[in-house]
């Protein structure tokens, strides 16, 4: 008798972390950097290098293991996967794989018994709202790595200080949104990080971003700059652009200037913009689908 979580840890997963020692070693990774970022010992890595750990060829020619040891190495290598974000997503295809496919024809094969037999295996939703949490934050990892390595990024971050931010799918207050503690701000020309993204630590952009996807705007990510009429100017080229009063209570004044642009159905930018009043310093939001794509139309403006 053998079960399918045997096939998983007798055969995945080490074909899977042999992958993943050999493309981070790869990428310039040391041997006890590697067992770091896997979270094994080094002497393993040694084996997984020498080759003394066996590899299930059908699982290594799998083109979406290959995907994910390539997707999670890259997160891995630069900083935008957390060890808990990659696990994730080695998880997820784990049970994806499970359902009537590779994993579940090993498990045919080891047991052909099984393949007789009138069952279904069922396992926990992959789409969990953990997956999609650090997802996010992978997100707006992404679209911090992209500002702060452009030059020029530090002249548009308001005196208020800019953020990166996104929500998910089912957001409905700002705890639902993660972004940067404290903002970013501008120290001798450089864009300077706080800390780590985070859920429900953005007030103001989490609020102008919310109340844009209750008046109908089909976005997920922000950013938010200093005003300058030529920088509006510019991402009215290729987006829409609304302005709304900042004498108002702000989700109001955004929700109902969203809702009177009368935008069209699935736009998935958009630039909401207001000049100032008194105490309020003018600032400039482009929303986008992603943390990550929004900080890609920030960076064209450089």
């Amino acid at each position: 008798m053998r079960f399918i979580e045997e096939v998983v840890v007798d055969e995945f997963l080490p074909t899977v972390r042999s992958m993943l020692a050999e493309d981070l070693r790869d990428r310039g990774f040391t041997q006890s950097e590697v067992a770091e970022a896997l979270g094994i010992s080094q002497s393993a890595v040694s084996k997984y290098a020498a080759g003394d750990v066996a590899r299930r060829e059908a699982i290594v020619a799998d083109e979406r293991v290959r995907d994910l040891v390539e997707r999670v190495g890259e997160g891995l290598a630069s900083g935008d996967l957390t060890p808990v974000a990659a696990l994730i997503e080695i998880e997820v295809l784990i049970r994806q794989l499970e359902e009537g496919d590779l994993l579940a024809d090993l498990h045919e094969e080891a047991m052909p018994a099984l393949a007789d037999a009138d069952v279904e295996f069922s396992v926990h939703d992959p789409d969990s709202g953990l997956r999609e949490r650090e997802r996010v934050l992978t997100s707006v990892r992404r679209g911090l790595r992209t500002l702060t390595n452009a030059s020029g990024f530090a002249g548009l971050i308001p005196n208020v200080g800019a953020n990166v931010a996104e929500c998910t799918a089912d957001a409905a207050t700002v705890d639902d949104v993660a972004a940067v503690p404290g903002r970013l701000v501008d120290v001798k020309g450089r864009a300077m990080v706080p800390g780590e993204p985070e859920f429900g630590v953005s007030e103001h952009v989490a609020t102008v971003l919310l109340a844009a996807r209750e008046a109908g705007a089909d976005v997920r990510g922000a950013v938010n700059l200093r005003y300058d009429p030529g920088t509006v100017e510019a991402l009215n080229e290729s987006h829409p652009t609304v302005e709304f009063d900042a004498e108002r209570p702000t989700r109001e004044a955004v929700a109902d200037a969203v809702a009177a642009a009368d935008l069209p159905a699935g736009e998935e930018t958009l630039v909401l913009y207001q000049t100032g009043a008194v105490g309020v310093e003018p600032i400039v939001y482009v929303l986008a689908p992603t943390a990550a794509e929004a900080a890609r139309i920030v960076r064209e403006l450089l």
